[in-house]
């Protein structure tokens, strides 16, 4: 199995959807269901009837898992960029395309 070209942590833009635009950091990776969660991004909303355990009840909202496809990684300007792999000082490290700068992660 290849590198992720987006791993938990990253800084990403979402390309495409509803939340076009937008910014967040990876949560989490879902490589055999090729999504990711965002921070902030794909926000949904849950309404919960009181129970037992949480005799309150209301809206819980929550990040909900998107296509890996529709986000990009941020560069260090904040716009999408393409991510490669190169070897440097014997390692392999994730580039940034667009600045060819090595990506921290």
């Amino acid at each position: 199995m290849s590198s992720a070209k987006i791993k938990k942590g990253d800084s990403v833009v979402v390309r495409s959807g509803k939340d076009k635009g937008r910014t967040g950091t990876v949560l989490q990776v879902l490589p055999k269901d090729g999504k990711v969660v965002v921070s902030g991004v794909n926000v949904i909303a849950r309404h919960r009837k009181p129970t037992q355990v949480n005799p309150q009840g209301g809206i819980d909202r929550h990040e909900a898992p998107m296509a890996i496809s529709k986000v990009a990684v941020a560069d260090k300007d904040g716009k999408p960029t393409r991510v490669r792999f190169e070897e440097r000082d014997g390692k392999k490290v994730r580039v940034a395309v667009k600045s060819g700068e090595a990506i921290d992660g």
